[in-house]
């Protein structure tokens, strides 16, 4: 049996769903091919998705035109947005979702996607003819045929499951791990490796006293993921809860390490470390008598919890009885135990901006494959994959995003200059023009970018160009309205800010730092007006208009920044060079640079290793 298809996409997780979606809402002919139809989407860790940077990520997937966004708000059990007692550029949107919803909401969408096919199956196997992948053969003895092909395996390329000394074979606990893929690239050259992921165990909710533990609840405003979406969150809010380990649990934490993969060679491969497990907590910070733990709802009506905190490899016995001593869980009960996976990756110095591979063209890799780890790292990449696999079926110029463009930019970027040695996570702090990457300004960054390109459709289109209207028109209103000095007095007694001793802009009343735009609203007829005249997202604008207010000066000063560095980027440099004989450059920058070929000074000057001093000879080379 053999099938034609414009793209191929293997996997049907993060990454996988949103390249098929996006392959698919592009006009090509798509094939996502998972080994289970029920398990499409499927959180394999914690039931959340965004946080700390990667909640910006996911505003980006959903500018774009991607589903993630729209699937977690209709999951939500609980929302909040980070860091608000911080800047904009660090508020970091978060929710936690119902586990089982999920699947159903993106399965929904996959199968009511025009141009988008589900095959369950196996891929076992690339074609591969004169460096160009041509589709794929599946364990049941299918050959798909294609122009392009996404490949998003997860944890499952050669996945090993570890508990204590047991050893399983396997993606995910009870499923089966894939086999062949690695093989067959690594015989085209390709150099990969081996990184490493766990996750806590699972705990029956009627087995929990709550009544030791913190409650937290989550918040019920205007924010959510998707700017398409706008009606009131369809589940039911419900909290997380907040505990402690103590030294009790530590000590037997510790008597199980003997047996620990972690810790007796067992695992030989890195894992994430900003996610450690509980056993490398008490390690690494042997001072520390307790950890803070969160106990996260997996469903709206169900009794399954997560443990956030407590992942862990340690044998089943150590788990359950250090489980025992913390507060609210000493008669826990658990549906399964944590576990540490090992699996295959592919150093994503052999890709180009555009997720296709170096070594063979029309082949894409998203996600876990390329080292990263977190459901929104692999749906960024997702997206970017998806849309240069379509644009590579027309043999059009590929789609990249820049650094000062979004997070996924920065992701892209990192992995592709600078490799990984351990699990890439999303972090503000990897940004460098992190308040040009605000989570509430996605639209504005990316939406018309995506619609150029025909991915982003006409009402998201309309929605981002009212939007800025009215952002614009509320800047406009305060920036060029003054107010007499009585009337200015009267409104800064009641917010009980500092007097004026003339009439004043609008403007310059909000730049102070406890004088927020409702305020103003409230108080001054003319912009209460204005503002009660938008019908649709004015929470949303009105908080847009005062971040670009308020932040002006910072936002010009990093635009300019940005503006200024983007000249190395227009200096081309592919395949331009022999490097090996560059002598006045370091031997390590010789090695780099010969190794990733950059295409710009730019993106030359972003590969570890490379120094300034080895930029300024390329500048000099290129006569500048």
């Amino acid at each position: 049996m053999e099938l034609n298809y414009d793209v191929i996409v293997v996997g049907a997780g993060h990454a996988g769903n949103e390249a098929a979606c996006a392959a698919a809402n592009l006009g090509s002919k798509t094939l996502l091919i998972t080994m289970d139809m029920n398990k499409i989407g499927q959180m394999s860790c914690n039931p959340a998705i965004g946080g700390i940077a990667k909640g910006q990520i996911v505003r980006e997937i959903d500018a774009l035109g991607g589903q993630m966004g729209i699937v977690t708000d209709l999951t939500a059990l609980q929302f909040r947005l980070l860091n608000q007692s911080k800047g904009p550029a660090m508020w970091s949107p978060r929710s936690q979702s119902d586990r089982e919803q999920f699947i159903i909401q993106w399965r929904r969408t996959i199968e009511n996607t025009a141009n988008l096919d589900i095959w369950q199956d196996t891929a076992t196997s690339l074609i591969i003819e004169n460096g160009e992948c041509k589709g794929v053969k599946t364990l049941m003895g299918v050959t798909f045929h294609a122009k392009a092909v996404v490949l998003t395996n997860g944890t499952f390329l050669n996945g090993l499951i570890h508990i204590g000394r047991l050893q399983i074979k396997g993606g995910r606990i009870a499923e089966p791990a894939a086999y062949g893929i690695t093989e067959q690239l690594r015989e085209e050259g390709f150099t990969t490796g081996r990184m490493k992921t766990g996750t806590p165990v699972r705990i029956d909710g009627r087995s929990v006293d709550f009544s030791k533990m913190t409650e937290q609840h989550g918040e019920d405003d205007f924010h959510k993921f998707s700017y398409m979406d706008f009606k009131p969150r369809p589940l039911k809010q419900k909290p997380c809860w907040i505990t402690y380990t103590n030294t009790d649990t530590h000590d037997i934490l510790r008597k199980g390490l003997p047996d620990s993969p972690l810790f007796n060679g067992q695992i030989k491969s890195i894992g994430p470390r900003y996610c450690p497990s509980i056993e490398t907590k008490i390690v690494t910070f042997a001072d520390k008598d307790k950890h803070q733990l969160f106990l996260e709802p997996e469903s709206e009506n169900g009794q399954e919890f997560y443990l956030n905190g407590f992942s862990s490899s340690l044998p089943m016995d150590i788990q359950v009885n250090a489980l025992h001593t913390i507060p609210g869980l000493e008669n826990a009960r658990i549906y399964r135990p944590g576990y540490a996976i090992e699996y295959d990756y592919f150093d994503p110095t052999q890709l180009e901006h555009s997720l296709e591979t170096k070594k063979v063209k029309h082949l894409f890799f998203a996600g876990q494959i390329n080292g990263t780890t977190g459901y929104e790292e692999a749906g960024g990449q997702g997206m970017l994959a998806g849309i240069n696999a379509h644009l590579a079926c027309k043999g059009d110029e590929r789609f990249t995003l820049s650094r000062d463009e979004s997070y996924i930019g920065v992701l892209v970027d990192d992995l592709v200059n600078k490799g990984v040695d351990e699990p890439y996570r999303m972090f503000t702090s990897r940004a460098e023009y992190r308040i040009l990457l605000r989570q509430d300004d996605a639209d504005m960054r990316l939406t018309e970018k995506s619609y150029d390109l025909g991915l982003a459709k006409k009402d998201r289109y309309d929605l981002l160009i009212e939007k800025k209207q009215r952002r614009d028109e509320i800047m406009e209103y305060v920036k060029s309205t003054t107010v007499r000095k009585a009337a200015a007095n009267e409104f800064l007694r009641k917010v009980n800010s500092s007097e004026v001793k003339e009439g004043t802009k609008l403007v310059d009343l909000l730049l102070r730092p406890e004088i927020k735009l409702n305020d103003l609203i409230e108080h001054f007829d003319g912009l209460h007006k204005l503002t009660d005249k938008i019908t649709n997202r004015k929470e949303e604008i009105i908080e847009a208009a005062e971040i670009l207010v308020k932040y002006d000066g910072y936002i010009k000063r990093e635009k300019s920044l940005a503006e200024k560095l983007h000249r190395l980027e227009n200096i081309r440099i592919k395949d331009k060079f022999d490097y090996a004989s560059i002598h006045q450059l370091s031997t390590e920058a010789r090695q780099k640079l010969a190794k990733i070929n950059p295409e710009t000074i730019g993106q030359a000057s972003r590969i570890s290793g490379v120094a300034p001093s080895d930029i300024s000879i390329l500048l000099l080379l290129c006569g500048r």
